[in-house]
């Protein structure tokens, strides 16, 4: 079977009027694109911003009359259409798909994140089964890459680990077959916590040793190292959280930042000597050590 998609180059100040207009005309769905590469790097509380220019993309059944529909949706609309164009789309398996755009991905020499339905590159590696899903952290992310690199070259035999903001649970998976004691594991949001249990079950991970928590019920014990794959505001505000929750001479890692806020990051964990500084694009991971 195929389908009729009619994509749509507008300003975001119509994107509302023109989604209502392709549901009444009878789109199947609707969905949209950054149109100019424009990145929303850091939104506010509870806001959900959209990008200056959008693609809206509106998928509708192969039968429909496509003149006729378009006519209708300029009536609708009261005004002349944005720039558009038509194409026909054919049926595909789409969970394939998707599935087919995820690959086993190497971090440093022993870490490899490998989605379920692949077979593993490397038997003999530090092997993470991972899928993609509704938390954040799938590794292909440069501040989850950066943060795996630096994962990998340390020793954590036997050490105490928290994740502050675990999304998926990937740093504290990686951190347990990496060789650390325990981690503990906090997110202000339910699902994260759900996606975690369930990637550390995947993975094998005693219960005992990666615990997860809300942050109102967070353990206040410090430990050998804290990593925190957040963005800026929140580091900020956390500093002091985070640096009590670092043993004297604990290593601290902090990422989900920009380049240019590495000054501002300093400043607010000054308890901590910053030693390595990893960049890729324009993001950034800092690694130091609290001072004893």
């Amino acid at each position: 079977m195929s389908w009729i998609q009619i994509r749509f180059t507008c300003a975001a100040a119509v994107q509302e009027a023109l989604e209502d207009g392709l549901m009444d005309v009878g789109a199947l769905s609707v969905t949209y694109q950054d149109a100019a590469d424009q990145p929303i790097l850091e939104p506010g509380l509870n806001e959900t911003p959209l990008w200056d220019a959008l693609l809206v993309s509106a998928l509708f059944n192969a039968d429909i009359n496509v003149v006729a529909t378009l006519a209708l949706l300029e009536l609708v609309l009261a005004k002349p259409l944005p720039a558009h164009k038509i194409e026909i789309v054919e049926d595909k398996d789409w969970v394939l798909e998707w599935m087919d755009a995820y690959k086993p991905i190497q971090f440093g020499e022993r870490l490899w994140i490998c989605p379920s339905w692949c077979d593993v590159p490397d038997k003999d590696a530090l092997n993470i089964m991972l899928d993609p899903g509704l938390a954040f952290g799938t590794g292909t992310h440069p501040t989850t890459a950066m943060c795996l690199r630096a994962l990998d070259k340390m020793d954590l035999s036997g050490k105490t680990v928290i994740d502050y903001g675990c999304g998926s649970g990937i740093l504290a998976i990686a951190a347990i077959l990496l060789g650390a004691k325990s981690v503990v594991c906090v997110d202000n949001d339910p699902q994260a916590l759900k996606a975690t249990r369930e990637n550390a079950q995947r993975n094998n991970i005693d219960e005992a040793q990666l615990q997860v928590y809300l942050p109102d019920d967070e353990p206040q014990d410090a430990t050998d190292l804290v990593l925190a794959n957040i963005l800026a505001g929140p580091l900020v505000e956390l500093s002091a959280k985070l640096m009590a929750l670092t043993n004297a001479n604990g290593k601290i890692m902090l990422s989900g930042l920009l380049n240019e806020q590495r000054d501002v990051i300093i400043a607010a964990y000054h308890a901590v000597q910053f030693s390595d500084f990893h960049t890729e694009n324009e993001w950034l991971c800092l690694q130091g050590n609290k001072a004893e």
